[in-house]
């Protein structure tokens, strides 16, 4: 991988900004649904068994020593790209200014940068078939015509990020050989893959509430990790596309199936019935907010 090629920091090569999702998109809809932090474990994972990604999250990333923050600093961002607005651009660019130094060797022993195409395009590329997997436990069985939405609302996100098109498959039909590719040639079980999938991964206590809250999470932190690792585990490799679980080497079993499928009906006619401020996440919120003073001038 080139140590010296990096994508334009535009995206459209016209010197314009990009724009982020439309409102009322697909991934509008779905990306500040609660249901949509189930599937985040996944998408990482994804992300990290690239082996020039998953040496850098080894080398560079707080996720052991910070895994809270990380998670709540990661969820930020990926709300402000798809509705932050202006800001959205912004977010971008910061983003890419946070990985300009990150650079080594990968599991592989080759040289790289993380915003090479090779290894930057992929963490972008995993968003979009664990949406669409996932989705259909989640929210529903989307039409063609929706899937081909989705992409190039995703299409958005990755200029955004300052990915050129010409680094990214523009279409559906181009997006799933290249996917394919990368499972079958790049594609594996790295070491901060395998971490993210342990049972008994070593997991601080998050830090929330006050003195009393915190030291009674403190306590019953023992019982409470084993059960999160578990859940993350359960929805990292349920979410995950199964061609995605076999380039990983993972198994899954039909009475797990079947414990997802529940899940996914559960929340499928739970979630809904919630008020929007237990549905939505804050940006989302916000942002749907803004679109109905919008509508009513």
């Amino acid at each position: 991988m080139s140590t010296t090629t990096h994508p334009s920091t535009t995206g459209s090569g016209h010197g314009r900004d990009p724009e982020p999702p439309p409102p009322g998109g697909v991934l509008w809809t779905t990306a500040g649904d609660i249901r949509s932090l189930l599937t985040l474990p996944a998408a990482f994972t994804l992300q990290v068994a690239h082996p020039a990604v998953g040496a850098g999250v080894d080398q560079y990333s707080v996720f052991r020593t910070d895994p809270w923050g990380r998670g709540e600093r990661s969820l930020r961002s990926v709300m402000l790209w798809v509705y932050g607005g202006d800001e959205a651009v912004a977010e971008g660019r910061r983003v890419r200014r946070l990985h300009k130094e990150i650079q080594g060797t990968d599991t592989r022993g080759r040289r790289y940068h993380s915003l090479d195409p090779a290894c930057y395009s992929w963490v972008h590329a995993t968003g979009f078939p664990i949406a669409l997997y996932a989705g259909r436990y989640l929210f529903r069985r989307i039409t063609p015509a929706q899937e081909r939405q989705l992409y190039a609302e995703w299409l958005r996100v990755g200029r955004i990020l300052g990915i050129r098109d010409r680094d990214m498959p523009q279409t559906v039909e181009e997006f799933w050989p290249y996917y394919h590719r990368m499972l079958a040639e790049e594609i594996g079980p790295t070491k901060v893959a395998l971490e993210l999938l342990d049972t008994d991964a070593a997991l601080p206590p998050p830090e929330v509430g006050g003195r009393a809250a915190r030291l009674l999470l403190r306590l019953v932190w023992p019982v409470l990790r084993t059960a999160f690792l578990r859940l993350r585990v359960f929805v990292t490799v349920g979410f995950m596309p199964p061609d995605a679980r076999a380039a990983l080497g993972l198994r899954w079993s039909p009475a797990q199936e079947r414990r997802l499928r529940r899940l996914g009906t559960a929340l499928r006619i739970l979630v809904p019935l919630l008020p929007e401020r237990l549905r939505y996440l804050p940006a989302a919120r916000e942002a749907r907010a803004r679109r109905r003073r919008a509508g009513a001038r």
